[in-house]
């Protein structure tokens, strides 16, 4: 016999439960979930609102920090490109000096060349006004000596011995001279 019997003598489905049952199952059921909404339920909201504000403030925080560094970053590029210009200029200032100092430099040169060929040519001209002078006298002496053996008197004296030597030095030019212009 496989059906239950109860007291009074009926039979009970056993896929139907009793009516104590589900009245008490519904008690059990009420108070649980009275137990879970006045408890547990307020905690999870609470903890739910807590990560909630946690998450939109860090996003804010992340949107703050995000404005601050493009703003940061900005700045860093304003300043980068304002060095890129600082430096241009000073090189373009450095050009300009070195251009400069290469200007000056030469022409310190082409005046120190200028001097010291002045200075050479005044020299030689020195040199070449001593050489006329010495050979005049050497010339002087020769023709004078040459002279008074032609003549057969002596031209010591001074005045007759200047006379001859400029009379030939002038006909030796005016030959050369004439020489020259034979050419």
């Amino acid at each position: 016999m496989n059906s239950i019997t109860l007291a009074a003598g009926e039979e009970l489905n056993p896929l139907i439960p009793h009516p104590v049952e589900i009245v008490l199952s519904l008690v059990v059921f009420a108070l649980l979930y009275l137990a879970v909404k006045k408890w547990v339920v307020p905690n999870f909201e609470k903890t739910f609102a807590e990560r909630t504000q946690a998450i939109e403030g860090g996003l804010a925080a992340a949107e703050t920090k995000q404005a601050e560094a493009d703003a940061k970053l900005a700045e860093l590029n304003q300043q980068l490109s304002d060095a890129r210009h600082e430096a241009a200029r000073i090189r373009e200032e450095a050009r300009e000096q070195g251009a400069t100092i290469v200007a000056e430099m030469r022409q310190q040169a082409q005046s120190e060349a200028a001097r010291i060929v002045e200075h050479a040519h005044t020299q030689i001209e020195a040199e070449r006004q001593q050489a006329v002078t010495s050979l005049r006298a050497e010339v002087g002496a020769l023709a004078t000596s040459l002279a008074g053996r032609i003549v057969g008197e002596s031209l010591d004296d001074e005045a007759r011995q200047s006379r001859v030597v400029d009379r030939f030095l002038a006909d030796l030019e005016s030959q050369q001279a004439t020489g020259n212009g034979a050419h």
